[in-house]
């Protein structure tokens, strides 16, 4: 308030003064100072005083001179008056304009008579205030008439030590020993209450004698207090018109309720209490203590030891489904999405917590909690973080709690709304969640060093000391008299400064910490009184008496109503979509991040070996890097789904907890981030595949590229959103992303060659299971193989290079190898038998060439005979000559499909006009490096015994595998699974799907998480 309007209403209170007698200038001086009080410091009531006094000495001068003249200038006088009503009007709360009206009105009960002239000056006073007629009638009654001449009595609260039928009109507070009556007013429009004593008992406020019949505001944390009564609380007075319009009523009962953590003694000791709706409740501490896991056991987020919690008599843990909506909570952390706006995340709240509700309905809930929290202004702006802000601390704040208030629960639980904001935005936020227990809600707050003006807006305080013990359950101010008392204080008694009226909560906090001091005038680090002695002491004292029913009340009836999993599904992906799309930063890095890298791989592979009749001529044919560049696409889409999912999780793990607590659905949750991630990836792999392909010349292969980068990306998207549902902190997720890659990039089958790994795992037949582990093997080969097979120019060779390949190894190496065997043993004239080791190959070489279906007609008839018991002269005999049969057999195949090949080779030819054309053909699409790859040309051994097995080592990609289960070496042209045959590409497409099915089954049931926590626990379980 400026200087003007003080001294703009110091005259006008000195216009209305009676001053007909001295004794009334004194009541309306000491009217006027109380006034004053209210507003200022002390140093400021003297200097306003004084000019109240000036203006006071002006209208006695007037008085004097004029007579009963001037006595009708004063009511008469109403240009003046109207002038200085306005210019108060403009600058002054309503709640500060009813106390003006009220200190007015008080002037005319000092005066001998009240002339009609005086009430229509105050009259229009009140009119230029904009305050109600019948508030106005009712405030003027309660001070200038009795107590029960009020127009509307209903606002009306009597003290009293009479005991009256509950069926009477106004309100009733029974104190046994209160001589006379305290009359409260409750005016509505500012939630104002003033009071009247009539009686002779010595009554006290803010350690001041209250006079007869004068009127005193009773503000918020205030108590009326005398030796011979019980304290008369605000919340009490507060909380009885409150009931009184509330329909049906919220009662939170714990009884005998005790958490502990697993392992540990701390937690939440017994404690039992029982708070209905129309109360603000204070939960206080130093750091530590429990209060935090106080708010998470009463709404159910931590099961207790014992005891329980009800609400209307329905348990929190086992009537779940009864009491959803009843209950709102507001953690500490944010629960806002940062890319969004204000009202995108109202709006979106509202669209996951009322299903019965239109679109225009949903706008308008959305838009009254705007406009009744003050945040309609910035409805429009986005949430920011902490590095980029766009709305204050305090509006934070306000949204996070607007959240909740939109669902009208009828109990709100708000953890630490005053943390890190300054002390004008914490009265804000305070005087906001007072003003919802005004409407009825039961509000608990947990909080940490509240200011004075804070602490007295509580209507009850819980004080929790360390390791979960309750210390006090009762009026915020009275603990401070508590403690003081408890801890032998010299000014015991005084809960507030008898000059300011401020409290110090601080001190609560400080006699609890406080230690003691050694020999040397030193603090030591023992506490003078334990919390186990606090503790004992509250039993004795302070320990409330419940009622021993259970009676179940009818609840609250609320709006809230959690749409099916589908319609979830659908509200998420708008919300996800929309928070991506207002990224621009996040949208700019993600769709160039794999076009830019498509082009670094591209330019810097693309190889140019040139032609004679020109060097500068890029060939795709003699490219050698074009085996790099698949299986740098391969780690790049790896790489990608990473990054983009890592943190899709973590970053919402606060809201997910509130979701959680709304019983939304977390697998609809889940799949709208997957289902984004897959849209994204799709994009990222289609972008990255045209343009890398398109500079290094890879024709015809974009699908099938496609296809591979796309599921090597999902694959990664699901290792992401594993991790960063397992993992605390985005640092652990982007520490372990290397224990994820490399085993990738070692284990492809492209670095260290399978048979070339370490002994205990690798293997010749097989890729060794832990590269069946790996999504980088199964991608790497289905490129390699379908850029081989499938180009335009091998793809009509393809099937007879497989029985070109197979002949020449049955003919060149597997007979040889066997004949071989059978005479290894046997120089000139001598007639020894092969060896054990080589009968058993024989053998089992010799079963399997009977079970192909080219030797059904004649099949080797002596397997039996084929051990060092049975082998004879015959046998042998009858084996070299079918070897010898044999090796014509597969001699006259290899003949055969050579020239199938050739006459392909002619038709080809003719096809595209000549041989010229069919080379280009072959440049244009066949590379020679991926083929030497895939063929091993350059490596010398072409076959390999294992096991007493003949195992092909040579040209993999035309090989048919062994396994009729999927298992195959590496390269495979095709996989046998359940007797089907199934092209490479789709076997290893449909095997990297199968592993992102189980990641997805582990995300779902957050199996890692799981895992964490019992490795965690099992740990901590073997260090005791």
């Amino acid at each position: 308030m400026n200087e003007t309007i003080l001294q703009a209403l110091m005259r006008l209170f000195a216009i209305i003064a009676n001053v007909n007698s001295e004794h009334n200038s004194q009541k309306a001086r000491s009217i006027v100072k109380s006034y004053l009080q209210f507003q200022l410091n002390e140093e400021l009531v003297d200097i306003y005083l004084s000019s109240f006094d000036e203006y006071l000495e002006n209208q006695q001068h007037r008085h004097k001179e004029g007579g009963r003249k001037a006595r009708k200038r004063t009511s008469l006088n109403s240009v003046k008056v109207l002038m200085i009503c306005e210019q108060i009007n403009a600058e002054l709360l309503q709640q500060e304009k009813i106390i003006v009206v009220i200190r007015l009105l008080e002037f005319l009960r000092y005066s001998r008579e009240i002339t009609e002239k005086e009430r229509d000056f105050i009259n229009t006073v009140a009119d230029i205030f904009l305050i109600a007629r019948t508030e106005y009638e009712n405030i003027s009654a309660f001070i200038l008439d009795s107590f029960c001449d009020l127009p509307q009595i209903e606002n009306l609260l009597l003290v009293d030590a009479k005991k009256i039928e509950s069926t009477s009109k106004f309100e009733h507070i029974y104190n046994e020993n209160l001589d006379g009556t305290i009359g409260v007013l409750h005016i509505e429009s500012t939630n104002t209450f003033i009071f009247r004593y009539q009686g002779k008992t010595n009554l006290y406020l803010k350690s001041h004698n209250i006079e007869i019949d004068r009127t005193y505001i009773f503000g918020s944390g205030a108590t009326i207090r005398s030796s011979k009564i019980k304290p008369i609380y605000y919340s009490d007075v507060a909380a009885k018109f409150i009931q009184a319009h509330v329909e049906s009523k919220t009662v939170l009962t714990a009884r005998d309720m005790v958490f502990q953590f697993k392992g540990s003694k701390n937690g939440i000791q017994k404690f039992s209490f029982s708070e209905e709706s129309g109360q603000l409740l204070g939960v206080m501490g130093g750091s530590g203590v429990g209060k935090s896991t106080f708010l998470n056991v009463l709404i159910g987020n931590l099961k207790l030891k014992s005891g329980s919690i009800k609400i209307n008599g329905y348990d929190i843990f086992h009537d779940k489904k009864k009491l959803e909506g009843v209950v709102g909570y507001v953690p500490q952390d944010d629960l806002l999405i940062e890319e969004l706006t204000v009202f995108q995340n109202l709006y979106f709240n509202a669209k996951l917590c009322f299903d019965g509700f239109s679109e225009q309905k949903i706008i308008r809930t959305v838009i009254k909690v705007l406009i009744d929290l003050d945040l309609n202004a910035i409805r429009n702006l986005k949430v920011g973080d902490s590095l980029n802000k766009f709305i204050s601390g305090g509006q934070r704040k306000r949204v996070n709690i607007a959240l909740e208030l939109m669902r009208e629960p009828s109990i709100l639980i708000v953890d630490e709304p005053t943390s890190g904001l300054s002390s004008m935005d914490s009265e804000i936020v305070m005087n906001l969640l007072k003003e919802q227990s005004n409407k009825g809600k039961l509000v608990i707050v947990n909080i940490h060093q509240p200011s004075s003006d804070i602490f007295k807006m509580f209507d009850r305080l819980f004080i929790l000391d360390r390791g979960g013990y309750p210390v006090y359950y009762g009026n915020p101010i009275d603990a401070v008299v508590y403690f003081k008392k408890t801890t032998n204080h010299v000014n015991a008694h005084e809960s507030e400064c008898t000059r300011c009226g401020n409290v110090n909560p601080e001190q609560i906090l400080q006699i609890l910490e406080a230690k003691v001091v050694n020999e040397h005038g030193k603090y030591t680090r023992t506490r003078k009184i334990k919390p186990q002695q606090w503790y004992s002491m509250y039993k004795k004292k302070l320990l409330p008496n419940l009622p021993e029913t259970d009676e179940k009340i009818p609840l609250v009836k609320n709006s809230f109503k959690v749409p099916s999993i589908f319609s979830q599904f659908k509200i998420f992906s708008l919300r996800n979509l929309l928070s991506k799309l207002t990224n621009r930063q996040y949208l700019l890095i993600t769709f160039l991040e794999a076009p830019i890298l498509a082009i670094i791989l591209g330019y810097f592979t693309k190889f140019i070996s040139g032609t004679a009749a020109d060097p500068n001529l890029y060939v795709f044919r003699e490219n050698e890097n074009i085996p790099a560049y698949l299986f740098m696409a391969v780690i790049v889409s790896l790489f990608l789904g990473l990054t983009v999912s890592a943190e899709e999780i973590i970053r919402d793990r606060r809201i997910q907890l509130r979701e959680s607590f709304l019983n939304l659905s977390r697998i609809s949750y889940l799949n709208s981030k997957i289902i984004l991630l897959l849209a994204i990836s799709a994009i990222q792999s289609l972008s990255f595949v045209l343009i890398g392909n398109l500079i290094l010349g890879v024709a015809g292969m974009n699908f099938y590229y496609w296809l591979v980068l796309f599921s090597t990306s999902v694959f990664a998207n699901m290792v992401g959103l594993n991790i960063s549902s397992a993992l605390n902190s985005v640092v652990n997720i982007y520490i372990l992303i290397p224990f994820i890659l490399v085993p990738q990039l070692l284990l492809s089958g492209v670095i260290v060659d399978f048979s070339k790994l370490h002994k205990s795992v690798s293997s010749d037949k097989y890729v060794p299971f832990v590269g069946d582990l790996m999504a980088s093997r199964w991608a790497y080969e289905a490129l390699a193989v379908v850029q081989f097979s499938e180009n335009k120019f091998e793809q009509a060779f393809f099937e007879v290079e497989k029985k070109v390949s197979y002949a020449n190894f049955m003919f060149a190496y597997v007979i040889p190898r066997l004949r071989e065997k059978l005479f290894e043993n046997r120089s000139k004239g001598d007639k020894k038998m092969p060896s054990k080791n080589g009968l058993e190959l024989m053998k089992n070489e010799l079963t399997k060439i009977n079970q192909l279906p080219e030797n059904q007609t004649h099949k080797y008839m002596y397997l039996d005979s084929l051990s060092p018991e049975k082998m004879g002269e015959k046998t042998f005999e009858y084996t070299k000559d079918y070897l010898k049969k044999l090796r014509n057999f597969y001699k006259k195949m290899q003949n055969k499909a050579s020239v199938e090949k050739d006459n392909i080779f002619e038709q080809l030819v003719k096809k595209y006009g000549g041989r010229d054309a069919v080379y280009e053909l072959q440049n244009h699409y066949h590379n020679k490096r991926l083929a030497e790859m895939v063929l091993k040309k350059q490596d010398l051994q072409r076959v390999v015994e294992h096991n007493n097995r003949l195992i092909q080592t040579k040209t993999p990609v035309l090989k048919i595998p062994d396994s009729n289960w999927g298992r195959a070496h590496f390269y495979a042209p095709e996989k046998h699974l359940f007797g089907l045959q199934i092209p490479t590409l789709w076997f290893n497409v449909l095997v990297l799907w199968l592993f992102i099915l189980v990641l997805y089954f582990t995300l779902w049931t957050d199996f890692l998480r799981n895992l964490f926590h019992f490795l965690e626990n099992f740990k901590n379980k073997f260090k005791k």
